[in-house]
């Protein structure tokens, strides 16, 4: 079987259709039993069950080959919440309220024999069970016939970094082609696959189908069937006609790789995740006389073994694997794991939650295993990594270098390849900077859209989930299995902001916007960084990027308000009152010393309330800077830390060796950016050191890619890309 190529093309109408299939998704439209079946809404509606069952075969086809080929499959249904509250009162009423009306007896939310149509959760409802989704495909419920109104589709789309859609379902004349109108509409581009679409009136479906392509294609491509599978024969491992059963195959060695991507192929191809993880414990086990400072808590190896056994008996048939399965991870240990002592590297604070953090079970959902909890900073506060009584974690580069922190040993944990990926927290740049010192990706979503219920809080109002993980597909990956409005988490985003369209096709689809800081803001790195940073800007030119001056005003002000004005007084106000009054004589020396300060700022509710004015001010002037225009930039980056102290130099001078790590990573919380910290090559010891003595190997440079609030897609697309290159992928 050939790898898949960067472009395929089918013959199709108005001429062929060119995508790249990587970027191209199977989008299957409402092939419900309430619109495929008797008794169900379709046959309500007076047309012929036979056209639109006569879909599901060629669709099955299709499914087939998309499932063959790895690529991303998303099924809709069209639907209401049982109380009917999100359908309008027009779809409801219009057909029924016809003059003469002899044909609709029933409305939605009417019981049929199926159960109450075209109402969620309801067996009529759910797909076919020929076309029934596996485990790793998106289901998408949408209120209306277009599969994008109201719904978190083009969301769902760009989080898997989609630009172009092969489409069937049913009704051609219906949701099919307004469906297709409305990804048109957004950039995305499509093609139609005529024999995997019907509708219950055969006279529209020529008629619907010569509209989207209409004027040398109006709204998209229409293929048929046989010629686009004969474009994916080369690349697929089995018959087209079925995937429903695990053929015979020897299992393969395993390979070393943890990354997602490479076990997911390992496990289809019948790796045991067994075998991984008894892999994954010896070098856990190995690693612990390198640095033993990593884990606050391991699982228990017997229970991990058990976890990797119970996975492989519920999900037999390797075809069907949920997305995560078998993969190992770690979890920060401020994040709650029902039944284990939640530390935050703070034993007065310890305790034992009943319920596990949200994003924690999600993961688990997923077919994910768990193998222990990371230290950390002392509260979570600090981006050294030499602030924790369970010890000084050291960068996987060189030991006599900081591991940064706070979240010391889940960056620690990934970059020595001991796990997949890590869960952490990022306050104040808590999962990227140590990330950047280890030689992986560290990404911080806009806060709220991962759940960080179950979180002990640093900073409650900042704080967010942070992924931990060795590239960023990976972390693109962990992140669009993990959103997901939670109403238990008070800083939960509960609407949508205009979304920005896809570009799809032509230099559009390669070239982005960026800027950097000024010169003198660039002035606090080391010459060395500076040195990488400038390449690091040639790279992304290189890459297609257009650089743009900024202003860079709001963001340096707003990084100051973090640590220099009241909102540091955040950092007490998450702990329960008179907490610190009573345990500081038994905090890490200089986390004592920092919240004595914070007491001793003395500020006022008038601070307070101008420093949040101020915030609003910056928020909104970096708005401008991202904006959705020719002036705004796409994505900005900046050097993750201006610098990488020994841990010699950190103990030496630990706040002020901690304040400037942050100089480039504050700012993305208070203005509740997403940034993503991706490696950028390494330099010698020496460059940095200034002298020979001692001064063996490399060490790692890191640059982050942040992107406006909710633009998290996009800035991934771009630090993907980058990523890519220099890994010396195409």
């Amino acid at each position: 079987m050939s790898p898949l190529p960067t472009v395929l093309a089918v013959a199709a109408k108005p001429y062929d259709f060119s995508f790249p299939p990587l970027k191209t998704a199977l989008l299957v439209i409402d092939m419900q039993r309430d619109f495929l079946l008797e008794g169900g809404f379709g046959q309500i509606q007076g047309g012929s069950l036979e056209a639109v069952q006569a879909s599901i075969a060629p669709i099955k086809r299709l499914l087939s080959t998309f499932r063959q080929a790895e690529l991303a499959v998303f099924h809709t249904r069209e639907g209401h919440k049982p109380d009917l509250s999100d359908c309008p009162s027009s779809k409801l009423n219009r057909q029924a309220a016809a003059p003469k009306n002899l044909q609709h007896s029933k409305v939605i939310g009417d019981v049929g024999e199926m159960g109450r149509l075209l109402v969620r959760g309801e067996y009529g409802h759910d797909i076919v069970d020929e076309l029934q989704p596996l485990p790793n495909e998106i289901v998408v419920d949408k209120p209306g016939k277009g599969a994008f109104w109201n719904t978190t589709l083009l969301d769902k789309l760009k989080a898997k970094a989609i630009t172009h859609l092969i489409v069937g379902g049913v009704t051609t004349e219906c949701c099919f082609a307004t469906t297709i109108r409305e990804a048109n509409d957004r950039g995305l581009e499509c093609c139609g696959i005529e024999e995997a679409t019907a509708g219950y009136n055969s006279r529209f479906k020529g008629c619907t189908l010569e509209m989207i392509h209409w004027s040398q294609g109006l709204f998209g491509f229409v293929a048929k069937l046989e010629p686009l599978l004969e474009c994916f024969a080369p690349y697929v491992s089995v018959p087209l006609a079925s995937c429903d059963t695990t053929p015979p195959r020897t299992p393969p060695a395993f390979n070393g790789d943890l990354s997602i991507t490479g076990l997911q192929k390992s496990y289809r191809e019948g790796l045991s995740p067994v075998i991984v993880i008894e892999a994954v414990l010896s070098r856990i086990d190995k690693y612990s006389k390198i640095d033993p400072a990593v884990w606050i808590y391991q699982e228990p190896g017997p229970l991990v073994l058990e976890r990797a056994r119970q996975l492989q008996t519920k999900w037999s048939n390797l075809n069907a694997l949920p997305p995560l399965f078998g993969v190992p991870f770690s979890v920060k240990d401020s994040i709650d794991i029902a039944g284990l002592p939640t530390t935050t590297a703070c034993p007065p604070l310890t305790h034992v939650p009943s319920k596990s953090a949200r994003s924690y079970d999600i993961l688990l959902s997923q077919g994910a295993i768990f193998v222990g909890k990371a230290n950390l900073d002392q509260l979570a506060t600090g981006l050294t990594g030499c602030r924790s009584p369970y010890g000084i974690t050291r960068s996987v580069f060189n030991h006599d270098y900081i591991s940064g922190g706070s979240s010391s040993g889940s960056c620690v944990s990934v970059g020595a390849d001991l796990v997949s990926f890590s869960l952490a927290t990022d306050t104040a740049g808590s999962g990227r900077v140590p990330s950047a010192f280890n030689g992986v990706v560290g990404y911080k979503p806009t806060r709220g859209l991962i759940s960080a219920q179950g979180v002990t809080p640093a900073c409650l109002s900042l704080d967010c989930i942070a992924i931990i993980a060795s590239n960023v597909n990976d972390a693109r990956t962990i992140w669009d299995l993990s959103v997901g409005f939670d109403e238990d988490d008070r800083y939960a985003k509960t609407c949508t902001p205009i979304q920005r369209h896809v570009n799809s096709t032509g230099p559009q689809a390669a070239s982005f916007s960026f800027g950097i800081p000024p010169p003198e803001a660039l002035r606090v790195c080391n010459p060395v960084y500076r040195r990488k940073f400038n390449e690091v800007v040639q790279a992304l030119q290189q890459l297609g990027g257009r650089l743009q001056p900024i202003d860079w005003t709001p963001f340096e002000k707003a990084g100051k308000l973090l640590y220099e004005n009241s909102f540091v007084c955040e950092r007490l106000a998450s702990l329960p009152d008179d907490w610190f009054a009573q345990n500081r004589a038994n905090l890490h020396p200089v986390i004592e010393s920092i919240f004595s300060a914070v007491v001793a700022r003395n500020s006022t509710a008038v601070d307070a309330y101008r420093d949040l004015q101020s915030k609003a001010l910056f928020t909104r002037q970096a708005e401008k800077v991202f904006e959705y225009s020719a002036a705004g930039v796409d994505v900005i980056i900046v050097p993750t830390a201006p610098t990488h102290w020994t841990v010699e130099e950190a103990l030496a001078s630990p706040i002020a060796s901690n304040s400037l790590l942050g100089e480039f990573t504050h700012f993305g919380n208070v203005l509740d950016l997403c940034a993503v910290a991706v490696p950028a090559g390494t330099y010698r010891v020496e460059e940095i050191r200034g002298t020979t003595d001692n001064a063996n190997g490399e060490l790692p440079f890191s640059v982050t890619f942040l992107g406006g609030s909710r633009m998290d897609a996009e800035t991934l697309d771009i630090a993907g890309r980058f990523d890519q290159v220099m890994k010396g992928s195409p």
